[in-house]
């Protein structure tokens, strides 16, 4: 995300705000951005007298004002982190009362995760005028794959394409997640190296042949043997094959497909805008659209929600993973 690079930058340059509230649903950016500040504006010698970290839980907002209004100890300026803000959110609007007169030598950080300020209240004025007001937004499914891409590219590896989508078909949209599970690769392969599916399958555990991603396009293409392979290979692997998971993909797949049924325009690119979906899947929702008609997927989308209840144990207690996974391919195919 390009503003959050301008922040880091701007910190880089010595440009540093008293305050930098840092909101959204994606936690990664706002644990880059807080984590940058953490390590590099104090040294390591101020550190140990100038830099604190308060969680939201632990603490009032009396206590942070208390904290940012102290005076740093032999060094030009004091860090002052909190985590965990969004514990605060009944009072988090009392705080604007110090925003809008900031110590000076204070750099207070605000983790204010899975949530956002409200625009009307004072405090997200006031830290319009006088810091830095940063939300993390969750980014699409469609758009993850071309983050992966861009995020090892700056690390010296490339990846393939369906090795991303694999990725994201099985970590989702958690940039955290995802970047642990990169993280992981970077530690056993040299740079320069391109990641594919088997890399994936070898290091990480994601089977390259035997996954939602392929048990989708199975579905779409009708090819029953394939998709019969695959949800047998769950039945017997189902620690790593959650039917919640399938139950949840294959719904937005259907979901989905039901949209594309209802377009005028069936271009790629106005598919793929339509959808919000990686242009790379167009080509799936063509073929899927041949094989089921607008009457036959809103059937499969009310099957599927039946699926969902008794997955959870409603009316189907006894019934296991490995049954409700062939029941749920009788009812598409």
């Amino acid at each position: 995300m390009e503003e959050a690079k301008q922040i880091v930058l701007d910190i880089k340059k010595g440009l540093i705000k008293p305050v930098y509230f840092l909101m959204g649903e994606e936690s990664y950016y706002i644990d880059k951005i807080a984590g940058f500040i953490e390590k590099s504006v104090l040294s390591e010698e101020e550190r140990g007298f100038n830099q604190v970290v308060l969680y939201g839980k632990d603490v009032t907002i009396d206590d942070i004002v208390a904290n940012a209004k102290r005076y740093p100890m032999m060094a030009e300026r004091q860090v002052v982190i909190v985590k965990e803000a969004q514990h605060l959110s009944r009072t988090i609007d009392n705080l604007s009362s110090y925003v809008d007169n900031p110590q000076p030598t204070t750099v207070l950080v605000i983790c204010y995760k899975y949530n956002k300020l409200d625009k009307r209240k004072k405090l997200y004025k006031s830290v319009q005028a006088n810091g830095v007001l940063f939300e993390s937004k969750k980014l699409y499914e469609n758009q993850v794959s071309d983050w992966i891409r861009k995020n090892l590219q700056g690390k010296g590896y490339s990846i393939s394409h369906k090795a991303a989508i694999l990725l994201v078909e099985f970590l989702g949209t958690d940039l955290n997640r995802i970047n642990n599970e990169l993280e992981k690769l970077q530690l056993v392969l040299p740079k320069e190296t391109e990641i594919t599916p088997v890399l994936i399958e070898e290091h990480i555990g994601i089977s390259k042949d035997y996954n939602n991603f392929e048990l989708k396009k199975a579905i779409g293409e009708r090819n029953i043997t394939k998709a019969t392979r695959i949800i047998t290979y769950f039945s017997q692997n189902p620690k790593d094959n959650p039917f919640v998971v399938t139950i949840t993909l294959l719904h937005t797949f259907f979901t989905q497909l039901l949209k594309y049924h209802g377009l005028n325009d069936h271009s790629p690119k106005s598919v793929a805008s339509a959808l919000r979906i990686n242009p790379y899947f167009v080509g799936e929702f063509q073929t899927a659209a041949k094989n089921y008609p607008m009457k036959k997927v809103s059937g499969i989308v009310s099957h599927l929600r039946e699926m969902d209840v008794k997955g959870k144990g409603v009316g189907a207690t006894n019934i296991s993973q490995a049954d409700l996974l062939k029941e749920l391919l009788v009812k598409i195919l």
